[in-house]
């Protein structure tokens, strides 16, 4: 069974994402995935759970922001009896209940730097130390880390270890956000509406060619969850009906109102051929950084494995 095809799209940059992501599910390696809330880093971690030798073992997941910092040292390592007040018994940590399986540390970003050390010191040795003892255990443990901030930024300002993020950072799995992968908004709305339609057995909506052309021009700033919600709450108001662009939330009505300016190009009156338009903007982005292609994707918007698509599309000789 492929689990990983529980993360819906087909673009370029997702492609290369689930391949990396499936070679080293097949290892123990740490992995940490970067993306911005709401990108589906959780999908992704249990699917690499589901597809590793350890699929039949625990997978357990803390949210590194839930919890108070008096608190989270304990959630993790456990605590002896009479550590702290109302420490009224031993406590198994995280990590110890994991023991062969998997522990998914997301929003590793808000990790008090308190505990940092420690967890550096698992995943160097594999030992714990409960709080309150002195004794310290060791358990087999696969980590995968997840991110929704820039941890050299918070390097920088000392809010994270160096040394962490070099233990962590051993596979880096970076989720696109769904602004940068529009193609996959049509795969996504039709796998939403499908299974709303499913779970509360009313007829599927759909949407019109024009709210399509609406909801890949918004720039999504809660990423996949936003349009599952969105999906979710017209499936229910519109069942059975066509979703036209009067019919999305008010935060639309700015590129409703203002269809031309979108991307700010105005379409000529005799029209173009995009096809040839898109590859003279792809050659012109390659003549302006010498044929570097990194360069050249963020100059024209892309991720670098979409540029590459496009190049082979239009049979660019390699620069």
């Amino acid at each position: 069974m492929d689990y990983f095809s529980a993360i819906i799209g087909q673009s370029p940059a997702l492609d290369s994402l689930i391949r990396s992501a499936k070679i080293a599910a097949s290892t123990d390696v740490t992995i940490l995935i970067k993306g911005e809330t709401g990108t589906g880093k959780e999908v992704l971690a249990n699917a690499i759970q589901q597809s590793s030798r350890r699929a039949n073992k625990k997978f357990i997941t803390l949210n590194c922001a839930a919890l108070p910092e008096g608190l989270i040292e304990s959630e993790l390592f456990g605590h002896k009896k009479g550590a702290f007040t109302g420490a009224n018994t031993n406590t198994v940590g995280l990590l110890q209940a994991a023991d062969g399986g998997t522990l998914f540390l997301d929003e590793i970003n808000s990790l008090p730097v308190s505990i940092q050390g420690k967890l550096l010191r698992f995943l160097d040795s594999g030992e714990c130390l409960s709080v309150g003892d002195t004794t310290p255990y060791k358990v087999d443990v696969r980590i995968i880390a997840a991110t929704n901030s820039d941890l050299n930024t918070q390097i920088a300002a000392g809010e994270f270890r160096q040394d962490l993020y070099f233990r962590l950072n051993v596979v880096p799995l970076d989720l696109p956000s769904l602004a940068k992968r529009t193609e996959d908004i049509d795969h996504l709305i039709k796998h939403f509406l499908n299974q709303f339609a499913k779970t509360y057995a009313i007829p599927s909506a759909q949407f019109s060619k024009s709210s399509l052309r609406v909801l890949k021009a918004y720039q999504w700033p809660g990423n996949i969850r936003e349009l599952r919600n969105l999906c979710e709450r017209l499936s229910i108001l519109l069942a059975g009906r066509t979703i036209e662009p009067e019919n999305l939330p008010s935060e639309f009505m700015a590129i409703i109102e203002t269809p031309a300016k979108i991307s700010g190009f105005m379409l000529p009156e005799a029209g173009l051929k995009l096809d040839t338009l898109e590859a003279d903007l792809i050659n012109q982005a390659l003549e302006r950084t010498k044929g570097n292609r990194s360069k050249s994707a963020r100059l024209l918007g892309l991720s670098r494995d979409t540029l590459l698509y496009r190049m082979q599309k239009y049979g660019f000789t390699a620069h």
